[in-house]
């Protein structure tokens, strides 16, 4: 939301007070609280027909300050609030400072209203003259705040954006949207960025959150709500994977999804024709054809037509549900079904949830109801603790059919003209819903599966909805531009503390072109999660051509093999909260060359991928500094490249730039037909360009038996050692494979 009109003036019909002289300050053993007058105080007659903006910060964990600016204090205290785990360190406070760690917040005296953020000695950013300001007008008052950007300094995250990575330039209202993945809208508005400057900002308002980042003023990001108060937490780094670390710590940690939940997932696909025929059918030919599956889902129609959600099977197609569910779990199958929080009216539970009082109200009673997406529908009030365990005993009940995951579809068309049952604020309430929905729903299939078995694909989010994995892009198009915006929406939402995310493999609307369904498969099995889908047509790959079986089969199979790793990368996001999919200027902050990147992404911290976004196969990335291997020879292209430099190659369908970090040690499974397997027994430890001194890697073993390999180089001496169970294992250099016996615990290599 804009206030100004140029640099100088203010928009017609708008008041702005900004804080102009600092009058006061009141110190606590953890809190600094400052008034500012605003305008200069020069005599005792300049406080009268006056305001003063109160200004508080606090320390809500070491590197961590939190800024709560107010005009009128008076207001009613309004729900839901983001949940933020506060854990306080050492804090220094005196009468102009507040210190958290490494990170001090420093106003200055007197006229010379400033508030600056300090670190390690130097200046990360500040809210300067006419920053902080609250705005009354027609429209209502607001609270802003303006940050400055120093040279060079850029933007990243805000939750999913399908535009451009950094966000300079762009206006972004933090407002859920059903929208696709081709406009400004989004499913997952996140009220955080991270800088390469040093330190990160997240909004701690779960409504509305307008920023202009760069846009209004050239040199500043602005964010701002509506209300009186406002209140932002700054977070130090140093570096944007510090950040990270550190708001995840804040806000939630992502739950380790189950391994077999990174494998291949097939669909019904949206509005296609199916039943327990058409799914044997799909499911015997990708056996047939060496397609190894590992999840399959129903999509919407698994229930009848206007009766969504009523949780029951649509008896013409599937007559006998349990009995399906145990065929499919007996070729090795886990099951997914579609949801969402909506009754509409002709389900029973439509009834059922009106007398209870689980449907959210309008204000004067009426149950909440339209026909957009299905007739007469109304929504689930997950404000009402009884109507969480009414939602909830509906999953429970398919789970306990057999069930393994929900696909927790919407969640972002919430009307603000509602009364919830907690009395939550509905403008707050409609971003935050969400988190309610995901929350009820993982928490079913915790409680019954177990910890580290629970897996969603949800498509809405915000802050703290991490912790529900894994997300999806949403409705995407069968083109190579909505593949590229996928991966930069990806890419936007793993800046904002997301571990893990997929996307439809092939485009959701429209029938991919043979070659763009190829391309995809190479992508889509190179993210952190797979998923064949579509909305009118299928994406079993023999519908496209016979390569593209090939295709998935050798994407597939690369997968499975890399599972090792893979699941070592998960653990690592689910225990520090760094993705699986990094984006470039994440993985590499002190290039400069990265900071631009959004075609690229770092694969856990050693495999850069590229997808190929054209059918000729042309792509172009970069190569950060160092020997960087091919992970998979690829005719006509090098098999070292040297960085740092740009590459232009051109690749078959059957490949696509995975090149591997010098100093890299890479364990690759011994199986290619499951995700899920005992990933130390004939683990393969590939070494890439060994680098001098010691190198740890643990490959992951069932129930935390984990195995800890090290590699050990000294001039042209390699000594390769092991600690943990005895299973036979192999040690790759080059093209040379030494293979070691399960009662063998080293063996040493000498390069050249």
């Amino acid at each position: 939301m804009k206030f100004t009109d140029g640099y100088w003036r203010k928009r017609g019909g708008l008041t702005v007070l900004h804080p102009a002289h600092l009058q006061d300050t009141a110190t606590a053993p953890d809190s600094l609280t400052v008034w500012a007058a605003t305008r200069p105080i020069h005599h005792r007659g300049d406080t009268l027909n006056s305001a003063l903006l109160t200004v508080k910060c606090t320390a809500p964990a070491p590197d961590v300050i939190r800024v709560t600016v107010s005009h009128f204090q008076g207001e009613r205290s309004r729900t839901p609030n983001f949940t933020i785990n506060e854990t306080p360190g050492d804090v220094s406070v005196d009468r102009l400072s507040l210190t958290s760690g490494a990170l001090t917040a420093r106003f200055s005296d007197g006229d010379n209203w400033g508030l600056d953020f300090l670190a390690d000695g130097r200046r990360l950013t500040g809210s300067g003259w006419k920053g902080m300001g609250a705005v009354s007008g027609p429209d209502g008052d607001y609270l802003h705040e303006q940050l400055d950007l120093g040279v060079g300094h850029v933007v990243y995250g805000l939750g999913e954006r399908f535009g451009p990575l950094i966000k300079n330039g762009q206006t972004v209202d933090i407002w859920q949207e059903d929208g696709g993945t081709s406009s400004e809208q989004a499913y997952k508005n996140v009220p955080f960025y991270l800088t390469n400057g040093g330190y990160g900002v997240l909004v701690d308002h779960p409504g509305k959150v307008s920023f202009e980042v760069a846009s209004e003023m050239v040199t500043r990001t602005q964010f701002s709500v509506a209300g009186q108060s406002l209140s932002y937490l700054v977070i130090y780094g140093p570096t944007p994977a510090d950040i990270i670390r550190k708001y995840t710590a804040l806000t939630g940690r992502p739950a380790l999804p189950p391994a077999w939940s990174f494998g291949l997932w097939l669909t019904t696909s949206f509005t296609t024709d199916y039943d327990e025929e058409t799914v044997n059918k799909f499911v015997g030919g990708m056996a047939d054809r060496d397609l190894p599956l590992s999840v399959f889902h129903f999509d919407c129609f698994w229930m009848r037509e206007f009766n969504w959600c009523d949780f029951e099977w649509d008896p013409r197609v599937f007559p006998d549900p349990p009995g399906m569910l145990k065929r499919l779990a007996d070729r090795g199958l886990k099951t997914c079904l579609w949801i969402n929080p909506y009754i509409a009216q002709r389900s029973p539970l439509f009834a059922e949830g009106a007398a209870a009082g689980y449907l959210v109200k309008r204000p004067n009673g009426d149950v909440f109801q339209w026909d957009l997406w299905q007739a007469g529908m109304a929504l689930v009030d997950f404000t009402n603790p009884s109507a969480r365990e009414w939602y909830a005993g509906k999953l429970r009940g398919l789970v306990e059919m057999g069930v393994d995951a929900f696909k927790s579809d919407f969640g972002e068309r919430v009307p603000t003209d509602v009364v919830w049952h907690d009395g939550s604020d509905p403008e707050r309430m409609h971003n935050y819903y969400t988190q309610l929905y995901n929350e009820v729903v993982f928490e079913v299939l915790r409680s019954l599966k177990g910890e580290g078995e629970a897996v969603l694909f949800a498509r809405s989010a915000t802050v703290g909805g991490q912790q529900f994995p894994v997300h999806w892009g949403g409705d995407n198009s069968s083109t190579y531009e909505s593949m590229a915006e996928s991966l930069r929406g990806g890419l936007s939402l793993m800046s904002s503390g997301f571990g893990f995310w997929s996307h439809d493999i092939g485009g959701f609307e429209g029938m991919p072109d043979p070659a763009v369904f190829k391309r995809w498969v190479a992508f889509g099995l190179l993210s952190s999660h797979s998923r064949l889908h579509g909305s009118s047509s299928y994406r079993v790959p023999w519908l496209f051509d016979e390569e593209s079986v090939d295709v998935l089969r050798h994407f597939t199979h690369l997968k499975y093999r890399l599972m090792p790793y893979i699941y070592g990368a998960a653990r690592e996001a689910h225990l520090t909260g760094l993705p699986v999919m990094r984006p470039m200027p994440v993985a590499f902050p002190a290039d400069p060359a990265a900071t631009y990147l959004d075609r690229q992404y770092m694969l856990g911290a050693d495999l850069l991928v590229a997808p190929v976004f054209s059918a000729g196969g042309e792509v172009s990335y970069y190569v950060p500094e160092g020997r960087w291997t091919r992970y998979v020879p690829s005719t006509g292209n090098a098999d070292v490249v040297e960085g740092p430099r740009w590459v232009r190659e051109i690749h078959g369908f059957d490949s696509a730039p995975l090149l591997v970090r010098p100093g890299a040690v890479i364990p690759v499974g011994a199986r290619r037909d499951r995700p899920d397997y005992d990933y130390r027994d004939g683990v393969t430890l590939r070494l890439f360009e060994p680098a001098e001194g010691r190198t740890a890697v643990v490959v992951p073993g069932p129930t935390g038996a984990d195995t800890v390999f090290t590699v050990s180089r000294s001039g042209a001496e390699i000594v390769v050692g092991r600690i943990g169970d005895a299973l036979p294992w192999q040690v790759q250099l080059g093209d040379e494979i030494t293979t070691l016996a399960a009662d063998e615990d080293s063996c040493t290599l000498t390069l050249g």
